[in-house]
């Protein structure tokens, strides 16, 4: 499943906000002074079309929210990190590290501090702030929230699923001062819910329930047994857990020897185990599976605006240098602050050198399900590797036989982000000049999908949940191979992807998602197609 955020329209708010919050929903919501600025997009896009209000939060729920901030320097990061992921850049490769990223595009510690003296004036507790000086996390009662943001919290119920919700009725204010540097206020609203990309289960077929062993997925994919992964470490989001000892189960049947992974828990973690558990255990044993030497680290965070936000700055604190992502929502389910926030985490960790590959999802290309097209974010933001889905055909020696597009694998054009410089070489009339997802892809199809041991037993399951975890591990052993030439870590791969134009590539041409067919060369279905590991490896390494 993946999460979004939207990106928080902000107000410039008085110092001391003392106006009452409107005690009624009829009564007009708190309007900022001339001297004041609306922030847009920080509002539920068709709110009242698509909900209906039951109520107000009670004043004394206590809310986690994350405040995103803006990058210094303007446009210099974005360049920054187009010269630093070029192959042809002579800048290529010489990443920031933490502490450098900081001193360059974060806010100064003064900055920092006005924020935080805000906050806390207002009955707010404050959190951590995350390096890069970029994310603030705060605390408090929705009257403190009320009071500090200047909107109403109320409770909603939605007409389609029935679920229950609160969000902000206007979008928030800040002072201007601090307004001029904020870009999101994530957490004034729970509407959304990351999902998972639905694994689906079939009967068995080839593994001990079914789908694909390591052995054929490795062998399909021309994974050499000369790199493992060893050495390498790749981070999983997640927003549920796993059981270790189904862990254990799968890599014990297949002698893969695998270290245990890590667990690092976000914001208090995802909660109890839920129906999610069978998303991570499957990430963690695909991973295990074509590199199963690497140190997979698992973090767990709360699924919310501002859960989603901090677990992925926690990543990127972390320096993990590869990323898989499982979980994510359609573009219109998001709002523009939400998205940006999320955006601005991802833009920072390729600056240090870190790759996010995002399963596209699994409808096809109609991801918000609602007749038309439309993409799965985090997969379609310019800075993540998005990752579609294939059905692979392997020979009985496990060799590369033949692949289609499947059908479900998710792809088309993002209605937010205009087409990024690297990917104009292969820009698409049906894109308008849009970014063109997904830009990659891997065995996905459920039938049969890849084997796996989750909830006490075996099965086969299927989804571009698989194929990021697939890509994501290619990423591992990409990097342990660099290391060895003494070259840089792959980092945000698309330039270089691109670059390659197709060389390293099964090229699949048949097979749809719907309103996209699989064509010679990119394609909005399975993008450049799915890895020839040795090959693409050594055309990456130049």
């Amino acid at each position: 499943m993946k999460s979004r955020l939207k990106l928080l329209g902000l107000v410039a708010v008085p110092a001391l906000l003392a106006a009452a919050v409107p005690a009624a929903y009829a009564s007009p919501s708190p309007q900022p002074s001339a001297t004041h600025a609306a922030i847009t997009g920080d509002v539920l896009k068709g709110l009242t079309q698509h909900a209906t209000r039951t109520g107000e939060v009670a004043a004394g729920k206590r809310i986690s929210v994350a405040i995103s901030l803006t990058p210094r320097g303007g446009k210099a990061l974005d360049t920054f990190v187009a010269e630093v992921s070029d192959p042809h850049s002579a800048s290529y490769g010489h990443y920031l590290t933490k502490a450098q990223f900081a001193a360059r595009f974060g806010r100064t510690d003064a900055e920092i501090k006005q924020v935080k003296d805000y906050l806390r004036a207002q009955g707010l507790t404050v959190g951590k702030v995350h390096s890069g000086n970029l994310l603030v996390d705060a605390s408090g009662t929705a009257a403190q929230l009320e009071k500090a943001f200047g909107t109403k919290l109320s409770t909603w119920r939605d007409a389609t699923s029935g679920r229950s919700f609160y969000a902000n009725d206007s979008a928030p204010t800040l002072p201007s001062a601090i307004a001029s540097i904020v870009s999101d206020v994530a957490g004034l609203n729970n509407r959304l819910h990351l999902h998972r990309q639905a694994p689906s289960t079939v009967h068995p077929h080839n593994g001990p329930g079914g789908g694909y062993t390591p052995a054929q997925l490795k062998g399909g994919y021309n994974v050499s047994g000369t790199y493992t992964g060893s050495g390498q470490k790749i981070a999983l989001l997640e927003f549920d857990g796993f059981q270790q000892s189904n862990i254990t189960t799968y890599d014990n049947n297949y002698g893969l020897g695998s270290p245990t992974p890590t667990v690092q828990k976000v914001d208090g973690g995802s909660g109890a185990l839920g129906d999610g558990q069978v998303e991570v255990e499957l990430d963690i044993e695909v991973l295990h599976a074509i590199a199963p030497k690497a140190n997979v680290t698992v973090f767990e965070g709360p699924n919310s605006d501002a859960g989603e936000v901090d677990t992925y700055q926690a990543i990127v604190d972390s320096g993990i240098p590869t990323t898989s992502i499982s979980w994510g929502a359609a573009e219109s389910a998001r709002t523009t602050s939400g998205i940006n926030a999320v955006d601005a985490v991802f833009k920072a960790g390729a600056a240090q050198g870190l790759g996010f590959y995002a399963a596209s999802g699994d409808s096809g290309s109609d991801d918000a399900g609602d007749g038309g097209t439309s993409v799965d974010y985090p997969a379609s933001d310019p800075y993540v590797t998005g990752v579609g889905g294939t059905r692979l055909t392997v020979t009985s020696s496990n060799a590369f036989s033949k692949e289609v597009a499947w059908s479900g694998g998710g792809g088309g054009k993002s209605s937010v982000f205009k087409i990024p410089s690297w990917q104009t070489s292969v820009q698409k009339s049906a894109g308008g000049g849009f970014r063109q997802v997904p830009d990659v892809s891997a065995h996905a199809n459920p039938t049969p999908g890849v084997s796996i041991y989750s909830q006490g037993s075996w099965s086969s399951v299927g989804g571009t949940s698989a194929a990021a975890p697939e890509w994501a591990a290619f990423a591992a052993l990409y990097n342990q191979q660099a290391k060895a030439a003494g070259k840089a870590n792959l980092g945000f791969a698309n330039p270089a992807l691109y670059s390659a134009a197709g060389t390293g590539f099964h090229d699949i041409t048949s097979g749809s998602n719907g309103a996209y067919s699989a064509t010679t060369g990119w394609d909005f279905t399975t993008g450049w197609g799915s890895y020839n590991a040795a090959t693409l490896a050594n055309k990456l390494l130049g």
